[in-house]
């Protein structure tokens, strides 16, 4: 057992650990409620809307992550607005405001001299993660939580039938706007563990693969918290052993166990689906049998 313990003797191994469990659990929560509201790209886009955000953070030396916040709730707002009453579809919303944003970063990134800080928010350095860093993503995943918990029934009821929802006195829009704000809080610990570039893989990969495990969304919600966390340990052991991104094993770890129960799925479908038919086969069989077997002489 000591190629599993080992790593984790350091202190730099612990907070990757800690960090990496809380950001998984927090995105598996939240990414169900994504994926069943069809919001994949919803992820990727609030993770690359922060750039500008992180660029005038760096250019006034201010937090990186309180930059980074202000541009994703911004962004967030912007596509629920748009979005809102269906005047522009919400993946069209999206596409706007996540180029437009991500431009804008680009464009302000040139006036920097310097891209290391930079560079570690867009790959992520969850090895750098310090105690202070610890605190805040504790508090992003227990608000993340808390919200997810006292608005549960709300949250499902718009994103299966919003109209319904809309006629029980609930509002849809403002839903949208309390996930979008969840996402954005989200997507800051995301950035700091796995990076701009993998933030979306995060969230939508554990929750989908939940989707194959149970129909109902806490079991999907508990799944997918399970999934991430083991594919968090595992990616960080992968990537100790051989000396790669941690962010990258943590992701691919997510992506090969939604390959494993992706294809048990498959496999179990199939195998139930033969048996139901051996069965109908069975009775048809039988149905068709005298009932008398003296009347076959």
């Amino acid at each position: 057992m000591d190629w599993l313990t080992e790593p984790f003797r350091y202190a730099f191994m612990q907070h990757a650990l800690v960090a990496t469990l809380l950001v998984g659990i927090t995105f598996a929560m939240l990414g169900v409620h994504v994926v069943q509201r069809r919001m994949a790209f919803v992820g990727d886009a609030l993770a690359h809307t922060t750039l500008p955000g992180l660029v005038v953070a760096h250019l006034f030396g201010m937090s990186l992550s309180f930059g980074g916040i202000a541009a994703a709730l911004v962004a967030a707002l912007l596509i629920g607005w748009a979005s809102r009453r269906q005047t522009v579809k919400e993946d069209t919303a999206i596409g706007v405001v996540f180029t437009g944003m991500f431009a804008l970063g680009v464009l302000l990134m040139s006036r920097t001299r310097s891209y290391r800080d930079l560079t570690h928010m867009l790959f992520g350095n969850v090895l750098g993660v310090t105690t202070g860093d610890l605190w805040f993503i504790s508090g992003v995943t227990l608000v993340v939580f808390i919200v997810l918990v006292l608005f549960h029934k709300e949250l499902e009821l718009t994103a299966f039938d919003p109209t319904h929802g809309e006629v029980i006195g609930l509002h849809a829009d403002l839903m949208r706007f309390l996930l979008l704000g969840l996402l954005a809080l989200a997507v800051i610990i995301g950035i700091q563990t796995v990076g701009v570039i993998l933030t979306n893989a995060l969230l939508i990969t554990p929750a989908a693969t939940a989707a194959f495990l149970s129909d109902r969304m806490p079991w999907r919600m508990l799944f997918g918290a399970v999934l991430a966390s083991i594919s968090s340990v595992a990616g960080l052991l992968f990537s100790y052993a051989v000396e790669t991104s941690p962010g990258a094993a943590i992701v691919l770890s997510c992506t090969v166990a939604f390959i494993v129960v992706f294809a048990f799925n498959s496999v179990f479908r199939k195998f139930r689906t033969t048996a139901s038919d051996l069965v109908q086969v069975d009775e048809l069989n039988a149905a068709a049998l005298p009932e008398d077997i003296s009347q076959c002489n």
